[in-house]
């Protein structure tokens, strides 16, 4: 019996994505998560940022690793591309970000739900590197349009089914990732549609674990 993909299921806790959006009102400008990166992703969105110098609307970008080992490796990438960041450890619960700051290293574990929730577009990580990708469900489950790579063998059907449901863009590289992005910061129409989208497909993929329960039940 295949009863669907479980991590539909999933509840993201009121408490996180409450605090999401208390950050995405102090912070006051468009915010772009790249989560769950992988080695060798972080310098191409880092390098890819810098040169484009300005960006419209300034955005915030956090940037989330996938692997809590790795964090401090992260910062010392962005510390050398001379890229202003702040770690997300050191910012109080409602701290504003000054301008001038244009990264948010997310180097804390457990808030994901959170930095979804803050951000106007989700740029999913591990499928811009031969990694498979990683989860884009949670992302889609706390409202936030999604982009990825060409890289999302891990989450096949899911990524295809996100695609087809108008939730999710595919690009190939770090760099049209972040033109992406800002094409759908100043285009609030879509931004809102593929927003919507993302709730439905959501809605649309749950009961996995109920169907799952049925099946049991004459062994249970």
């Amino acid at each position: 019996v295949v009863m669907g993909n479980l991590k539909f299921d999933l509840r993201l806790p009121e408490s996180l994505l409450a605090q999401g959006k208390r950050w995405r009102n102090t912070w006051l400008r468009p915010v772009v998560a790249i989560a769950s990166t992988r080695d060798g992703e972080e310098v191409a969105f880092v390098r890819t940022v810098a040169a484009a110098r300005s960006l419209p609307d300034n955005p915030l970008f956090l940037l989330i690793p996938r692997h809590p080992q790795r964090f401090d490796d992260v910062a010392a990438i962005l510390a050398a591309a001379g890229a202003p960041y702040v770690r997300r450890s050191a910012l109080a619960a409602d701290a504003r970000v000054p301008q001038q700051v244009r990264w948010v290293l997310g180097d804390t574990v457990g808030e994901m739900p959170a930095y979804y929730a803050a951000s106007d577009v989700a740029i999913i990580g591990g499928s811009f590197a031969d990694f498979g990708g990683q989860n884009l469900i949670e992302a889609c489950a706390a409202g936030a349009p999604v982009i990825v790579g060409p890289y999302t063998r891990n989450f096949a059907q899911a990524t295809e089914d996100a695609l087809a449901a108008g939730a999710a863009l595919r690009v190939p590289h770090a760099t049209a990732a972040i033109i992406a992005a800002q094409q759908l910061i100043e285009d609030e129409a879509h931004r809102g549609r593929m927003a919507q989208a993302a709730g439905r497909f959501v809605a649309a993929h749950r009961g996995a674990t109920q169907r799952a329960m049925a099946a049991l039940a004459p062994w249970l």
